[in-house]
């Protein structure tokens, strides 16, 4: 499966966490991530990431366009819902997009413990049949 992971500032950290915790299910699947988010994610797990720009300079463009293909089968944005910087990725655009294409979205650790667990336990086959 391929996993996207986007972090606003204040959430990278929760973020590498994150993949610390679930790195053995991460590394069965193939990861995407926005520039500094992907960075600082191999830093702490040494799992390989495709990187693309940091999501100001146009990597949350870079994996719209992945989602808008069809190629990303679960996205993980660790977004700050009180006081997001201008420079951060706008979570509106990504989430219209996973609604459109039908992609299973967490906002906050709680939701995205609960679709990796899903996704170790063979729940999310069911993006093979919709590709």
């Amino acid at each position: 499966m391929n996993i996207g992971l986007i972090a606003h500032d204040s959430k990278k950290k929760l973020m590498q966490n994150f993949c610390i915790a679930y790195r053995g299910i991460l590394s069965k699947n193939t990861l995407y991530a926005t520039g500094t988010t992907g960075r600082l994610i191999e830093e702490v797990t040494n799992l390989n990431i495709h990187k693309y720009l940091a999501g100001h300079l146009g990597g949350e463009q870079q994996l719209g366009i992945q989602i808008e293909q069809n190629e990303i089968d679960l996205l993980i944005f660790l977004r700050e819902p009180l006081a997001p910087k201008p420079h951060e990725p706008n979570m509106n655009n990504v989430a219209r997009l996973c609604d459109i294409h039908n992609i299973p979205l967490a906002t906050n650790v709680a939701t995205a413990e609960l679709l990796i667990k899903s996704l170790d336990r063979g729940d999310l086959e069911w993006r093979e049949l919709y590709k």
